[in-house]
């Protein structure tokens, strides 16, 4: 009588169809949980005899086999197995971009900056953004009456003493003849302040990079090579220079930089107004006194300095017509450009 209960059941279990994962469950509880029809079978044979068991045995245990591999089965081929809920997903929706981080643009140029004047022999001095009125101006060879220092174009934290916002990587260079003696050869990179109105084309605080090389014989021609050698690097080889007398406190003579203008190739646009040429810097043999509010002799050594914004070599770099955009953090604009790696 086991023997056709077991072949019954066999039929029976051979014929199901499971589909969810709700039957798969029903299914393991009728044939295999503890209280199912499978584990009471085996309860049963303790009363057989032992001639009816060893005729039982084997079929029961196929039967059980049986059970448990489509249960497996089932069990992997549908959903939701332990009451894990669906989730709505449409397969047709494009994959999201695997992107790379890029850095900031003027952190790109800046570091191109710094590439480009460590081949000629530079080195990087760094100095602190709040100054005294000593090393932001006066060793500079600001007069006292200078409209720099009035309050409607520095930002002053404290007065008497004049404590401020560095208006420009100068004071480095004078703190570097400081503490160093000649030959010195430096670039000073940096964010400076300004009480300026925010606009396009202004900030109240961007990036200089300035440069100052004093050694003895040092002469304007050295300077023109220098900026020669970097606008070549910097903007490309078909690049053209020129250098416009100019009046810097800090430099005697001086002259402002022009680039020819990369939009129009010198031809004359709206970027360029017409003229062919864009200012990129300012520049000039280090004043004698200068020299010596910093302990260098002025008989013995000369030098020459530069100084550019960095703001403006990224706008010429990259055809940027809005200062305001660098410090907006829209990752739209962002993520124009070349990303760390790859």
């Amino acid at each position: 009588m086991m023997l056709d209960q077991i072949t019954r059941l066999k039929n029976e279990i051979s014929t199901l169809k499971v589909e969810t994962a709700e039957a798969v469950e029903a299914f393991r509880l009728t044939y295999l949980s503890r209280k199912g029809i499978i584990p009471q079978l085996f309860d049963s044979m303790r009363t057989l005899s032992p001639e009816q068991k060893k005729e039982v045995g084997k079929p029961l245990n196929e039967l059980k086999q049986l059970a448990e591999s489509l249960w497996k089965e089932w069990s992997e081929r549908t959903v939701n197995i332990g009451g894990r809920q669906e989730v709505d997903i449409d397969l047709t929706l494009p994959p999201v971009p695997d992107t790379v981080g890029s850095l900031h643009p003027l952190n790109l140029t800046r570091y191109r900056i710094i590439e480009i004047f460590e081949r000629l022999g530079f080195n990087v001095a760094d100095g602190p953004e709040i100054e005294d009125d000593y090393h932001n101006f006066t060793a500079l060879n600001f007069p006292e009456n200078h409209p720099a220092r009035e309050m409607q174009d520095t930002f002053f934290i404290t007065k008497n003493p004049d404590v401020l916002l560095r208006t420009h990587t100068s004071n480095v260079q004078i703190r570097l003849m400081e503490k160093q003696k000649p030959p010195i050869r430096a670039i000073m990179p940096g964010r400076v302040y300004r009480n300026e109105a925010i606009s396009a084309r202004a900030h109240c605080f961007f990036h200089q990079v300035e440069g100052l090389y004093v050694d003895k014989h040092v002469s304007f021609a050295d300077l023109k090579q220098t900026l020669y050698h970097f606008a070549k690097e910097m903007f490309g080889p078909e690049t053209k220079i020129r250098l416009r007398p100019s009046f810097f406190p800090f430099t005697e003579p001086s002259a402002e930089i022009d680039i020819s203008c990369l939009i129009c190739h010198g031809k004359g646009c709206n970027i360029c107004k017409q003229s062919g040429w864009v200012e990129i810097a300012g520049s000039g043999m280090v004043h004698p006194n200068v020299l010596r509010n910093s302990n260098v002799d002025p008989d013995e050594f000369t030098g020459f300095a530069f100084g550019m914004g960095i703001e403006r070599v990224t706008m010429l770099r990259y055809g940027i017509d809005d200062l305001r955009l660098f410090s907006e953090n829209d990752v739209r604009f962002l993520r124009q450009f070349k990303p760390v790696f790859g």
